[in-house]
Formats: structure tokens, sequence, C-alpha cells
């Protein structure tokens, strides 16, 4: 008689199913991934899965050293280029010239050798290669975010010519059509994770090890599987299990045995944004509304990290923080009394009061989406703020010591003479605060900007000029920034005197001689008022304000609009009041706005 057949399916335990995590250059070295350590907690915990973290990039620096790691950094470009000729050999001259531009001006000395490092970055990844390869994985999983996509496709490709072990990318720059163009068009991915990763990656290992019958929501695959249906985001951020960095640290004692080191832990306190209108951005394509951790939970977090890590470093990824939670969370951190260092980004609008709280919590450094000094710039921007609010969050931020990071937004599309020229007048106001940085426009991919180009004066969109040296034509569709047809010319010589302006606004700031005091700040005798203003010759000026002066120049510490300040000085006449005001508006020690009124100095910093 014959033997039946066995239809008996084997089922993949968990604790069979292995999943490498990895996060390719250029991230930055002194942080772990917080996406590895997110997703490898949540496969542990809710699915019992085997999960190994890979941070490639510390043995890239290792090879090519630190310093050079953290250069190439900097210029997301210069390093997409170095991966170029690897995935695409034909690309290799054109990769070359475009390493060479990025690097030529960055002030950092002569430029590397191109070719040296390509070999260094393929002698370091086929090592890399051949360990994982053997390490029998069910499956590997990469992060892609800004600058990590020609690396990512590289690594997977390689993998590929040894081991037909599934793929999957996700992060950032895999959200939405990007990440259905990736799929269509590079064979080495099997699949793409569209939006938050957790419950996505957690089904996706339950159906490769055979735990559900058909592949989840919200990924994409060349095989065909693909639904429309969407995994809701995860709603109770509580609820998510402590982020683990361990692996990172040990990678870190592993390759720098001998270096003393304190990373800096990436935390996040919520996902989304909270305002999510700038016409500019694209940051938010992978979320799903606002969401944010209770205090008490971040609380509990960074105490445990910090424990688990021994740092006290700590950098918030949120694209701004909830402002609510925060005041509870530093007002707890400032009662535990440890010596944290914290780093977020903020609203311009932040009162000052809530900075004032944030600095006695730890906060040393903050970046605040200011991005122009024009009003209406700042309207067609869609900040939903006023020159007004951005020199007052720079004030506040000088106030307390609070480092103040931020872009000046060049050559936003439709800017006009009149822009420009209120851009340069305000640049004067600005001059004791610390300088922001030139970030030229650029048009991300699904931004609303992107949506609506006409409205911008933009007449054709079309793969970005830089994207066209690293990636061959079938390939340039869909990648996160775009390149546009529209005043690109008119604007690029338009904002040459603002560029300039700002240079030297850097420079003063770069050469004082002492910056242990800021350079407008006031001391007060009690009946009286001396402000110190250092100008950009480096010779300083004396203002002496008396009796009343006094008293209506400290008044307008914070904005004040100018019925307030009649009322609350009802004994001078509207004229006196407008006559100090516009005369100190011309010294630069007050600015106005329509009819707000905010006086730049501060006290001496304590």
């Amino acid at each position: 008689m014959a033997e039946p057949i066995d239809l008996t399916t084997e089922i993949i335990s968990p604790r069979q199913f292995r999943v490498a995590l990895v996060s390719a250059p250029w991230a930055l070295f002194h942080r772990p991934s917080i996406q590895l350590a997110s997703l490898r907690a949540y496969l542990q915990e809710k699915g019992g899965y085997q999960v190994e973290s890979h941070h490639l990039y510390l043995s890239v620096a290792q090879k090519i050293s630190i310093e050079l790691y953290s250069r190439i950094t900097n210029s997301s470009w210069a390093g997409e280029a170095l991966f170029a000729p690897l995935l695409f050999p034909e690309k290799k001259e054109e990769a070359a010239r475009l390493f060479h531009s990025e690097l030529r001006g960055d002030g950092k000395g002569r430029i590397p050798d191109f070719d040296g490092l390509v070999f260094d970055l393929k002698d370091c990844c086929d090592t890399w290669i051949s360990r994982i390869v053997q390490d029998n994985m069910s499956l590997i999983g990469f992060s892609v975010c800004f600058s990590q996509l020609l690396s990512s496709l590289y690594l997977a490709s390689q993998i590929k010519k040894i081991k037909s072990i599934p793929i999957v990318f996700g992060g950032t720059s895999c959200s939405g059509d990007i990440g259905r163009s990736l799929n269509n068009n590079f064979n080495q991915i099997d699949y793409i994770i569209d939006g938050e990763g957790e419950e996505p990656l957690l089904e996706l290992c339950n159906f490769l090890s055979e735990q559900r019958t058909t592949i989840p929501a919200q990924v994409y695959s060349q095989k065909g599987f693909d639904t429309e249906t969407k995994i809701d985001d995860i709603r109770r951020l509580d609820e998510l299990p402590m982020p683990d960095f361990l692996p990172y640290l040990d990678e870190v004692r592993q390759i720098f045995s001998d270096l003393p080191f304190m990373p800096i832990l990436p935390v996040e306190f919520s996902r989304g944004c909270s305002w999510n209108r700038c016409t500019f951005c694209n940051l938010n394509l992978q979320w799903q509304g606002y969401r944010w951790k209770s205090a008490e939970r971040m609380i509990a977090e960074i105490q445990e990290l910090s424990v688990r890590t021994e740092s006290l470093n700590f950098s918030f990824t949120d694209n701004v923080l909830p402002e609510r939670e925060m005041d509870t969370f530093f007002q707890a951190i400032i009662d535990l009394g440890h010596d944290f260092n914290f780093f977020g980004e903020i609203r311009a609008k932040t009162p000052q009061k809530r900075i004032a709280l944030y600095r006695r919590g730890g906060m040393k450094e903050v970046q605040a989406g200011i991005e122009s000094l024009s009003t209406t710039l700042l309207s067609r921007m869609g900040k939903g703020t006023t020159v007004m609010d951005n020199l007052a969050v720079m004030k506040y931020c000088s106030a307390v010591d609070l480092r103040l990071m931020g872009n000046i937004i060049t050559e936003f599309p439709g800017t006009s003479e009149e822009e420009i020229e209120e851009t340069l007048v305000n640049l004067d106001y600005v001059l004791p605060y610390a300088p922001l940085d030139i970030a030229s426009f650029f048009l991300g991919f699904g931004s609303p900007i992107y949506k609506e180009p006409a409205k911008f004066g933009i007449s054709a969109c079309m793969p970005h000029p830089k994207n066209r040296a690293l990636f061959p034509a079938k390939y340039r569709d869909t990648l996160l920034i775009s390149g546009f047809r529209g005043d690109k010319m008119i604007q690029k010589k338009r904002w040459q005197p603002v560029r300039k302006k700002i240079k030297a606004w850097q420079n003063f700031h770069h050469n004082r001689s002492d910056s242990a005091t800021p350079p407008l700040y006031y001391r007060d005798g009690g009946r009286y008022l001396v402000i110190y203003q250092e100008l950009q010759d480096n010779s300083t000026l004396l203002h002496r304000l008396r009796g009343i002066s006094r008293k209506l120049y400290l008044y307008c510490d914070e904005p004040k609009k100018i019925e307030e300040i009649y009322t609350a000085f009802s004994d001078l006449s509207s004229e006196a009041i407008e006559g100090f005001i516009t005369q100190l508006c011309s010294k630069r020690l007050m600015f106005r706005e329509a009819d707000r009124i905010l006086a730049l100095a501060i006290p001496p910093i304590k």
C-alpha cells in the first residue's frame, strides 16, 4: 500500500526566525539609530523574534577615520556620490565631480581621494556582507533615511548576489510613491514598508515565518501581494517598548575599544507635527496625525535609558515637541537634579517662560523653525509666524544662554524685491543673536509646493540635477528631492546680498574678542539702565535710559502692542511714546513690526 502524501506545512517559530536590522552610512556617527532601537524592541517584545542591529556606519567611520566620516556626513550629496559608482559604474565620473563640488567649499581642507574612498567603502561593505550572509538570517531590513539610499541599495544588491535572503526597506525615504518606485525599479528589494514601521514589520515577519497567510497592509512587494488597506498608526505611544540601544554600544566598544565616548541618544516624545502646514516640508509623509507620549512615560524612559547606557546626552527626534507635556517633563527633570543635556526642535512662537524652563531642565541646544526674516514670505511658506515671533525666540534663547540653531531659506520661489529688502533690513536687528545658517530652497517630493507648483511660480517638476549625476535615467522619476523650472536664476541673483550679509553676521560672531558677554545687553541701575551695544567693527556704544524711559524699555521685554504701551504709560503722550520707540528702533535697540514692539537687549548672562 502506497504511503499517503504528507501535506503538513512546517511553521517556523519566532525563535527560529532571525532578523537583521541595518543602518547604513551616512547616519550620524555619535548617535545610534532610533529606528533600529525601536523596531528591535518591538519585534522582540510583541513577536518574540530574534533581532540583531547593525550600525554599519561605525565600521565605515573606523575605516576612513571619524573626522573624515563626519565631514562627509555634513554633506549628504557627497556621501551618496561615493556609493554611486559601486551601484552604477557608468556614473563614476559624474559622481566624482559632484563629490568634489560638495566638499570644495566646506572649509575643511583638501578634498580626499574619491577613488580611494570608494575602494575603502567597498572593502568595508564586503567584509560585513560576508559575515551577514553566513549568519542564517530570515530577513534583512534596511532603515533608509536621508543620505542612506545608495548605500542601502548597494548593500542589498551585493547580498542578493550571494544569497537569496528576503530584504525589506523602510524609513523616511520609502514613503508613498517613493517607496513604490523603489520597489518597482530595484530587484534587490523584496518588500517596502510605507509609513510607521513597527506593526507592518511585525506582520511581515509573521507572514514570512508562516504565522499568517497574507502579506500585511502597508507592505509593497514585487510579487503582487500589495494591499491598499492601511494599518492604523500607533495611537498610544506610551505602550511602545523602550528603545534598545545596547547593540550600538556593544559595536562602539568592539570597533573603538579605546575611544572615550558618550553617545547622544535619540529619543522621541512625539510623532508627526502639530503644525504640519509648512508649504515646503515633506518630513511627515510617513506619519498619520500628531501623537505624543505622556510626560510621565518620557521621564521614565530618560531615566531608564540613562541607567542602561550610562549616558546623559539626549536628542529629541520630534519635528516639534509637545509643549504642554514638555512643561511637566522639564519640571520633573529639574526636580531630579541630574545633569542631563537635551536637544530638541521648537516652534518660533514658544513663550519666554517656557524657554527658560527648558534651559533650567538641561536643554542646551534647540532648533527653531525660523526660515525667513520677511513676514510676507513666512506667510507663503505657511509658517504661521511673523518676523517679530522669530526675533523674540532668538532673544529669549540668547537671554538664557540656550544655543539656537536655525536656517534662512534662500532662493524661495517667487520671492519679491520688497521681501529681499525687508530681509536685509531685519538682518541688522538680529546681529546680536546667534547667526542662522543658509539653506538653499529645494523642492521636496510630496510637499504642498510639489503638489501645487503653479501657485509658487514653478512651471515644471523634474529630477534634481544632482540626482541626475548619481542615478541612470530610468531610476530618477521618484526620489525624495526634485528639480524644477521656475525663476531659479532670478532668485539666485536676487538673494546674493542676503547671503553676503548672513556670512558677515556669522563672521561677526566667529571673530568676537569677548564671547563671554552678549553683543547687546543691559545692566540695571534701578533708576537708570545702561545698554552695551557691540557693533560689527568691534566698537561698543553705551546707551543710558533714565526714569520712565528705563521702565518703558523693560516693559517691552516681550512683544507688546502699542495700545498696551499707551495704557501702561498713560502719563506720556502717544507722540512721546512713538518718538521714543522710533529713536530706539533706529539705533537697533528695539524692533517694531506693525503694532508690536520688542526691546532687543538682554540682561547679563549669569
